[in-house]
């Protein structure tokens, strides 16, 4: 908003802190004038069903991270996915994505996996211990994109070995929920890790992938920029990202 010369309020609601239900808090939202939201764990799959979703990738991916309320009703969009892909691209280039495991298939792992397929991966190995949300979303990944070879199973360290890319779409490793979802063995011979959590940025996860040789792509990336898209949405003007990144930096965590 500064760089903009926007004027920009941007709250933090979380519906048990404030004793509502999902449902409850997203009413308010419409009722109170705001003119979006960000939606974020546990709740990207559940405003699927508040809100249209135009973009048929979106829809097939199941989960909804960016809200407008128009007059027409919500419209929801999925910046995880684009956020995702941006954020390999700027750490990749055009570097074919190769045999990717993917631990979590929630909602952000539902915009990891097709963002994975819309990069050309190879292989994508599904891994959850809930075996049938797994084997939903390669249901899905075949429906639209039936040419790409989808598995499923439940032990992340099988998975990871012999991949060239390890992803982290679970809240292992966040502050809170310490560990890292695959063993530190399974990593060797990866090209390439991406991790989700960015609270902290340095995962256990990321210094497994790290110390096996493989290069590392932040949760801070992604974080950075689904909310760069985010505010497309939003506000449509031009940002200086490169100015944005060191204003980031630069804010102290309690105004962040």
């Amino acid at each position: 908003g500064r760089q903009t010369g926007v004027s920009v309020s941007y709250d933090r609601l979380v519906p048990p802190q404030m004793g509502q239900g999902f449902d409850a808090v997203f009413d308010g939202c419409v009722r109170g004038g705001f003119d979006g939201i960000n939606v974020t764990y546990p709740y990207k799959e559940q405003v699927v069903r508040r809100v249209a979703v135009n973009d048929p990738l979106v829809r097939a991916i199941g989960a909804v991270n960016t809200v407008l309320f128009r007059p027409g009703g919500p419209q929801g969009f999925n910046t995880d996915y684009t956020g995702f892909v941006a954020a390999y691209r700027a750490a990749r280039g055009q570097a074919a994505p190769g045999i990717c495991c993917l631990v979590g298939t929630g909602g952000v792992g539902r915009a990891l996996a097709f963002a994975l397929v819309a990069l050309g991966a190879e292989e994508i190995r599904l891994v959850d211990l809930d075996a049938a949300r797994a084997e939903a979303l390669a249901a899905d990944i075949h429906a639209e994109a039936g040419s790409v070879r989808v598995v499923t199973l439940t032990d992340a360290g099988a998975a990871a070995r012999g991949a060239a890319g390890v992803l982290n779409g679970t809240p292992v490793g966040m502050v809170g929920t310490p560990g890292s979802p695959v063993p530190a063995g399974a990593l060797v011979g990866a090209e390439w890790a991406f991790d989700a959590v960015y609270t902290p940025v340095e995962t256990g996860f990321l210094g497994d992938a790290q110390a096996a040789g493989a290069a590392i792509i932040s949760g801070y990336e992604l974080f950075f920029y689904q909310g760069v898209h985010a505010w497309d949405h939003f506000a449509g003007l031009p940002l200086d990202r490169d100015a944005l990144r060191a204003a980031l930096l630069a804010t102290p965590e309690e105004e962040g």
